[in-house]
């Protein structure tokens, strides 16, 4: 970000090796350059993994990365059919394949996670892990992050680990400068509980909307602007639209690598061993190049003629009040515990912000 000036900074001289980013496809998108270097035909095992977005996104692109270092450690036994660009549907739809097992796996966001695991929600609370550094130290907090891959274990589906997209702010087709002024837009938000009450908690006009319709919706005016992440809006292109960006920063982007429990379980246990190490070994890598690709992206839209701007310290302040009203009213869904859990603690909710040095 303009604002972390000596990342940016040490990045201008590797940018162009960095990213060799061909344009997103419009229409029908094509896996063409994506394709496997080797034959799967022989796999015995065959794992459909879905994602909604485009795998120029390091997060996204960790289906691929996992495919292909899988295919490596398991001699050719297990092969994953990587579904990105939203091929299968959107995440609300897919997870409901996922759940009845009509497809294995999803690189699934965590906006959207909360609809089979509203635990998940936890990284959607406003300004708890709301930075890369901040979520490094949540995926190392032991107990804590295990309890909370196991949000959607009722449900037949197990988490493994998290990639994700970049730092959430407002992408907008006109200047944002002001909670005035950002009170006056229509803004789209994904399909998830959290977000919805953290925008009427800011008097922010939202509307729910999956991300397959956001483009053609921007394009006619139904909405003027988008909560997202400036990488994701500047490589999917909604940046050709939306004009200018403001800086909030109170959620890190995120996907949750989900699986269908009755599947994995028919692995042998020595290719279950094998398949967890690779999501997770593949995924702490993407994490790392994801923060070197949210630099070089804003970098990017910035020189194309993107604007950045920053509310006022006292409206963050506000913001992050406001926002604090969620913690409290989500905090019965994130506290919530089911039979399978093994960490049964009192209130999950208070030892991860105490653990975060969240303050109110």
């Amino acid at each position: 970000m303009m604002r972390r000036g000596a990342i940016v900074g040490a990045i201008i001289g590797i940018a162009c090796v960095l990213l060799l980013v061909s344009p997103v496809a419009a229409k029908k998108p094509s896996l063409d350059a994506w394709k496997p270097a080797f034959d799967p035909s022989g796999a015995k095992y065959k794992c459909i993994v879905s994602n909604v977005s485009h795998p120029v996104l390091k997060g996204v692109y960790t289906g691929f990365a996992i495919r292909d270092e899988l295919w490596k450690r398991t001699n050719g036994q297990i092969y994953i059919d990587y579904k990105p660009f939203s091929m299968l549907g959107g995440e609300v739809e897919v997870l409901n394949q996922l759940q009845m097992g009509a497809i294995q796996g999803m690189g699934v966001s965590s906006v959207a996670s909360t609809n089979l695991g509203p635990r998940f929600g936890l990284v959607n609370l406003p300004f708890l892990v709301n930075s890369f550094e901040k979520l490094d130290k949540f995926i190392a907090s032991g107990p804590l992050f295990e309890h909370y891959m196991r949000a959607m274990d009722h449900q037949g589906i197990m988490g493994i680990d998290i990639t994700g997209y970049g730092n959430y702010g407002w992408a907008t087709t006109v200047e944002v400068r002001s909670l005035k002024e950002a009170q006056k837009v229509k803004f789209r938000t994904a399909e998830a509980a959290v977000n919805q009450m953290l925008y009427k908690q800011w008097k922010i006009n939202a509307v729910v909307m999956p991300w397959p319709d956001v483009p053609v919706a921007l394009k006619q005016g139904v909405i003027e602007g988008l909560d997202h992440t400036p990488m994701v809006c500047n490589i999917t292109k909604k940046f050709e639209v939306a004009k200018y960006y403001t800086y909030i920063d109170y959620a890190q982007g995120l996907f949750i690598w989900v699986f269908n429990k009755a599947w994995f379980n028919k692995l042998p246990p020595d290719l279950q061993k094998i398949f967890v190490e690779v999501v997770r070994d593949v995924s702490a890598d993407i994490r790392e190049q994801t923060k070197m690709q949210e630099a070089v992206q804003i970098m990017k839209a910035s020189k194309n003629g993107i604007q950045f701007f920053t509310l006022p310290e006292d409206q963050m302040a506000w913001l992050k009040k406001r926002g604090n009203a969620v913690h409290k009213k989500y905090a019965g869904e994130i506290n919530k515990l089911y039979p399978g859990d093994t960490y049964r603690p009192k209130n999950f909710l208070k030892e991860v912000q105490e653990y975060m040095g969240y303050k109110p």
